[in-house]
């Protein structure tokens, strides 16, 4: 894989082959390519590149379900992405934040994503 856009689904099985650093540099390059001001580049490229491998995973989890809604709801694939990462990034600095005690952390993960709406996304919830 030598081009990463966001707006298309890569590949999932060439995603998952490329290691990290590649995906991270492909994610870097489409938002410098894309001109976007982005307060910390490094950070929203690693939010990014998690949850295309999320999506890459397929049906092993809840969140190539929740980006084909959002999508069906109206957003893009790249708004997609940073709705889902938007969840994502509230997810880890909370588990960081708080001990999240005994059992899955990934289940209230998984139940905000199931909430998350293009609605709610526009609207800023």
């Amino acid at each position: 894989m030598k081009r990463y856009d966001a707006l298309e689904s890569p590949n999932a099985a060439e995603w998952l082959d490329l290691d990290e650093q590649e995906r991270l540099d492909l994610v870097l390059r489409y938002h410098r390519r894309a001109r976007e001001r982005i307060p910390n580049v490094h950070l929203h490229a690693i939010i990014h590149a998690i949850v295309e491998n999320q999506i890459a995973m397929g049906d092993e989890l809840p969140v190539r379900r929740t980006l084909e809604r959002l999508l069906a709801e109206g957003l893009d694939r790249h708004d997609a992405i940073h709705a889902i990462g938007s969840v994502l990034a509230w997810q880890m600095y909370g588990t960081l934040r708080h001990d999240p005690g005994p059992g899955d952390p990934n289940r209230e993960y998984w139940a905000k994503l199931e909430d998350l709406s293009a609605e709610g996304w526009r609207e800023g919830r």
